[in-house]
């Protein structure tokens, strides 16, 4: 199975640490299902699941929610970049999907959380597109929206660095980088628990150094380096890794390529949802611009992940 949902007692757990109540969550959801009708510049054509998804990702909050809601569908205008062209068959995709490999696995963590992998496969290759890569990051990102039924308590990341290298880093401009921290973090019901990285070297940490003061202490004492990778297994199990990292889930190459069929299955869903973003036109007040999402002189916002 691509994505193992929590089982009934781990979903007990979960529901706790996410503030869902099981008797009125029903009423929230209608609540924000009629919210969204009444909002003249969003779509309101989005599914229960996805919704629920995004409240839960608010912990059940009304008002966090009507804002990740909005965010999701302005960004989604404001940032053609990441929501257009979404098709893992064109070239420039095709030779994105040779050079990285980015699979959520199938498994979850002991305390419910979705575990992500993300490696490069080549350091003689040519830097990859950066761009398209965080374009596939949100597409996944859109399917887990779909099909995550259950609630899962927040996500973890494992970036291999074995192949990095100065010249990979150059390409991640901090406009660039800026642009989709702000989407990913501010439109997606995302909870970023913890980031682990694997295979350490010297331009890991001018990386790290790179994009901590970018970030909130919470989430700076959530990355965790690791140079022997039997320190991994401290915070996610051994069985739910792949073959690669001394686990049972599979090899990289086998989860990947099921995911990239699976994108490559969406690629019409993909298409139908480039109309799927907020008017500005039509929003009460004042239209949200680039300037005022992403801002104009190239600096960063402090970020957090909750």
């Amino acid at each position: 199975m691509l994505l193992i949902q929590p089982t009934e007692e781990m979903s007990k757990l979960i529901r706790v640490e996410l503030n869902e109540n099981v008797a009125t969550r029903q009423n929230d959801l209608e609540y924000i299902k009629e919210w969204l009708k009444k909002q003249p510049h969003l779509p309101d054509s989005f599914d229960d699941y996805r919704l629920m998804t995004f409240l839960r990702g608010c912990k059940f909050s009304l008002e966090k929610c009507k804002k990740k809601l909005d965010m999701y569908f302005t960004m989604r205008g404001a940032a053609p970049e990441f929501f257009t062209n979404r098709d893992v068959t064109r070239p420039e995709m095709k030779e994105l999907v040779k050079m990285i490999q980015i699979p959520p696995l199938p498994g979850l963590t002991k305390n419910g959380r979705r575990v992500i992998l993300m490696r490069g496969l080549d350091k003689d290759l040519p830097t990859p597109n950066v761009g398209e890569a965080m374009k596939l990051v949100m597409m996944i990102g859109d399917v887990r929206l779909k099909e995550e039924l259950v609630g899962v308590a927040g996500d973890v990341y494992i970036l291999d660095a074995a192949i990095a290298t100065p010249s990979h880093f150059a390409k991640f401009t901090p406009s660039l980088v800026k642009k989709f921290l702000i989407c990913v973090q501010e439109a997606y019901p995302v909870k970023l628990k913890e980031i682990h990285i694997v295979n350490v070297s010297p331009i890991v940490d001018s990386i790290v150094n790179f994009v901590k003061p970018f970030l909130k202490e919470k989430i700076r004492n959530r990355i965790f380096m690791h140079s022997n990778i039997k320190t991994l297994y401290e915070y996610i199990p051994q069985e739910i890794l792949p073959t690669e990292y001394g686990g049972n889930a599979g090899t990289v190459k086998e989860i990947n390529d099921t995911w990239m069929k699976k994108l490559e299955d969406y690629t019409p869903w993909f298409k139908e949802q480039e109309t799927v973003v907020s008017n500005e036109a039509l929003r009460c007040g004042k239209p949200k611009t680039q300037d005022d999402l992403f801002g104009i002189d190239g600096s960063f916002r402090q970020l957090s992940f909750d």
